[in-house]
């Protein structure tokens, strides 16, 4: 029989997310949420019953580097693997066994072997086990590599009672992965697109207490016979809902556009990436058609929904003119919210391997690498105004009065008070990140 072992998951702290909620918004943070990690849940999942597990995310509380456990795991981004390394040299001094996972380990494993006792490359609901099986049985493997696809009736639901903070607004995950091909993108180069039965979805999401709901797919409208029937069946459903979407495709369909209404999806991300079709082009993002930005965001609103716009500067096509144009289109077409990102090679992308070969990174100190600071050498302008025209726009979209304009405008379009405070509360909030993270 296997011995019950207390295992410890821990998050490390990333440099965008605040050191701490005051307790006067706390009622708003939960109202309307913060991005719920359900990397670690999902860990907890795959992990065979009878383990004690606690999930820790550095983010909102402390670790106890004194805690008694058997083993630690740690999930690691690009821009927390600094943070990661130190927390996982710290517990292997005291004799702890440390395995790394995520999307940078499964990028550089041998980076992170230096740092752990193993390392997960890929996705986990196989080798996790395996790893814990092994671990148990004292030969433990340097790495534990997911060479295939995972079957989609082993893809748990996420262990959501192990999540210490609450809010009214929880994520579901059906489809890992993109069908596009960005160069800059991660998901692509590291996940496959296996999607949960549609029967498992909906018995999660009768699980899931919270009224507003985030699908975390990173491309909801792609599969669309499988999006199609989610959303008939979200229309009985008295929940709200946002998701990821492609500009190509929610352009052109209004009677998904309906459906979408009528199950209550209020609010679509979108990476439309650049206003420079060149730009577009040249990371193999050719699904994008500027001009058909204004059409899409117009049609969106037209069924009472707002949108987030994504926007990446420091392309090989991009300019200085870029920022100010990017900031005058967006102003036209009134979207409610946008997100602005220095282009970053993140390991693991065709875009980190052309930039590697064409000598053109200038750091990998990874604490960098959180999409607000340039670490590699632009092509058509200098590292000072690829960072400055960020900054600059990120400023000026997020000043009080233009927020204050883009309330009055959601309130006109939406008319419904619980999407125009969200938006209220969005964009302070992408106000005081970007604050933070530009130091303005």
């Amino acid at each position: 029989m296997e011995k019950t072992m207390k295992i410890l998951l821990i998050f490390p702290k990333a440099k965008y997310a605040p050191a701490n909620v005051k307790k006067e918004r706390e009622v708003i943070q939960k109202l309307f949420g913060e991005a719920v990690s359900l990397t670690l849940p999902q860990v907890a999942a795959a992990t065979p019953e009878g383990h004690d597990i606690e999930i820790v995310d550095e983010n909102y509380e402390t670790i106890d580097f004194n805690s008694d456990v058997d083993l630690v795991g740690i999930t690691c981004l690009t821009m927390t693997a600094n943070r990661a390394y130190q927390i996982a040299d710290t517990f292997r001094k005291k004799g702890i066994t440390v395995v790394l996972g995520g999307n940078h380990p499964s990028a550089l494993p041998e980076e992170a072997i230096q740092h752990a006792d193993s390392v997960v490359v890929g996705e986990a609901e196989i080798t996790w086990s395996e790893l814990l099986k092994d671990f148990q049985n004292g030969c433990l493997h340097t790495f534990y590599i997911s060479k295939k696809e995972i079957p989609s009736e082993l893809i748990r639901a996420p262990r959501r009672d192990l999540i210490k903070r609450r809010y009214y607004s929880d994520g579901l995950l059906m489809r890992r992965g993109c069908p596009n091909r960005c160069e800059f993108c991660t998901v692509t180069s590291l996940h496959s697109m296996g999607e949960k039965p549609l029967e498992k979805v909906f018995d999660e999401i009768q699980k899931i207490p919270a009224r507003t709901i985030f699908i975390y797919d990173q491309n909801f409208t792609w599969q669309m016979d499988y999006s199609r029937k989610l959303l008939n069946e979200l229309k009985t459903m008295n929940k709200r809902w946002l998701a990821n979407g492609t500009a190509n495709i929610l352009g052109k369909n209004d009677m998904f556009l309906q459906l979408a209404q009528e199950a209550r999806l209020f609010g679509w991300y979108i990476g439309f990436e650049s206003i420079s079709q060149k730009s577009l082009d040249g990371v193999k993002k050719k699904v994008n058609k500027v001009e058909e930005y204004a059409s899409i965001i117009k049609k969106i609103k037209s069924y009472g929904m707002v949108t987030v716009g994504s926007f990446v500067f420091g392309f090989d096509g991009d300019t200085p003119n870029i920022f100010d144009d990017t900031l005058h289109a967006i102003n036209e077409w009134g979207l409610e919210m946008a997100e602005f990102h220095i282009l970053t090679p993140f390991p693991g992308t065709a875009l980190y391997k052309r930039l590697k070969q064409e000598d053109r990174i200038l750091t990998e100190n990874w604490s960098k690498y959180t999409t607000t600071n340039v670490v590699f050498e632009p092509k058509n302008m200098s590292v000072n105004e690829l960072y400055e025209g960020t900054k600059r726009i990120a400023k000026k979209f997020y000043s009080v009065p233009n927020i204050i304009k883009r309330i009055y405008q959601t309130m006109e379009t939406t008319k419904n008070l619980f999407i125009s405070s969200y938006v209220v509360q969005r964009n302070f909030k992408y106000r005081e990140r970007y604050k933070n993270q530009f130091d303005f």
